[in-house]
């Protein structure tokens, strides 16, 4: 029966993924209990069954919830009683697992979060969607970067009309890390990111540009409509991109740009966004996630800083802070603060209400859809020497 109360527990959490050398994995798992409302309970942690099962003592998951794959995780939580089975199974492995794992997860009636880029494809992603729609679940995607307090401010200042009516965006994510051929080398991060079998069609604009891409549109709302796009291979022998460039319209007429790059010298993880509107301009930056400029001809520049209790901090980035004003909040916080969104919708849907789908705070399957999208559209105008190709996904959120 549904009920109004607000379930009395902590959400139980499966992670699939994040074993012993995982960089991803360990964020999903910090991220995901920072605020109290879930525990890590079990695991399928390697593609590897005695790696799984070593490194379940890396979090506390007990022997007997150490699972050796992740179809036996499924299979034996289903088995549980209700009341003590999982809740939601995250997903932190490489691309060309995601459609498998989510759509079994997905399938069985397990709530999902699952890292970006959402599938190996656009096939495999549209068949996601309509499971998802199909089950009833709630199906989150961590594009961490719409989590960070002043990018919920940008939004709300844009959706406000503050800015005027926006005319371009600027969304960039630069990075040097892949600068040599560290493929190569054994490097693990390196190795499937440029490997087509297990990253996709695209390299770096699959990785980062998706990010990047992703913010522009959560803080403008602006709906894509084409895309021209160039993407470059710069170490020779690597297989995917590592450098491009793509620009996009959009159905109000304005214009927008994606840059992003994995061999630019001295560069560590430098996502900018910046929008321009007829009333204002405002621009952020992750590497310095807790200030924002906003300018406005004639008028001295704007610095918001995070700061829950300022009288400018929209409702929406004061209710992202944990900590006061002066007291730095960073990638763990933003990437929790996607967790967050979707736990609320995970206790409505445990308790029987009804909840949102599509204009969701956190990004959702429709998000993960269209940045597949995105993806093919941008590798396939490449191809064709930077051909306008259409963009707008058939269910984009509004």
């Amino acid at each position: 029966m549904p009920t109004n109360e607000p379930i009395n527990r902590k959400l139980r959490m499966a992670l699939v993924g994040g074993g012993r050398g995982s960089f991803i994995g360990r964020v999903h798992a910090t991220a995901a209990v920072l605020d109290n409302r879930a525990e890590l309970v079990a695991g399928a942690l390697s593609s590897d069954p005695v790696r799984a099962k070593e490194s379940a003592e890396d979090y506390a998951i007990p022997l007997d919830r150490a699972y050796g794959s992740y179809r036996e995780l499924i299979e034996k939580e289903l088995a549980l009683p209700e009341d003590q089975r999982v809740d939601f199974i995250s997903v932190a492995t490489p691309n060309h697992t995601h459609f498998e794992i989510a759509k079994s997860a997905v399938d069985a009636g397990f709530n999902v979060i699952c890292d970006k880029p959402l599938t190996l494809d656009c096939a495999q992603a549209e068949e996601l969607l309509v499971a998802v729609e199909s089950s009833g679940v709630v199906f989150a995607v961590t594009h961490n970067y719409t989590g960070y307090p002043l990018v919920r401010q940008a939004r709300q200042m844009v959706t406000s009309g503050e800015l005027g009516d926006i005319m371009a965006v600027r969304m960039n994510y630069i990075q040097g890390w892949l600068v040599t051929k560290l493929e190569d080398e054994e490097q693990k991060q390196a190795a499937w990111r440029t490997d087509p079998k297990r990253s996709g069609a695209a390299g770096c604009f699959g990785d980062i540009a998706t990010h990047a891409f992703n913010l522009g549109r959560f803080v403008t709302g602006l709906i894509p409509e084409q895309i021209s796009c160039h993407l470059r291979t710069f170490v020779q022998g690597r297989q995917l991109d590592d450098y491009g460039h793509a620009v996009v319209t959009y159905e109000n007429g304005a214009l927008g740009t994606v840059t992003a790059s994995q061999v630019t010298h001295g560069r560590e993880n430098d996502v900018t966004l910046e929008v321009d509107g007829t009333k204002g301009s405002l621009s952020w930056r992750q590497e310095n996630p807790n200030e924002m400029w906003v300018r406005k001809n004639g008028q001295p520049h704007q610095l918001y800083t995070r700061d829950p209790n300022a009288p400018f901090t929209s409702p929406g980035a004061a209710e992202s802070c944990r900590l006061p004003a002066g007291h730095p909040e960073a990638f763990f916080e933003a990437f929790a603060n996607i967790y967050r969104a979707a736990y609320d919708n995970m206790a409505r849907r445990i308790a029987g209400q009804k909840f949102e789908t599509v204009d969701t705070l956190y990004p959702n399957i429709y998000d993960g859809a269209e940045g597949m999208y995105f993806i093919q559209q941008s590798v396939a105008s490449s191809n064709e020497n930077g051909k306008w190709l259409p963009v707008k996904h058939k269910k984009a959120r509004s």
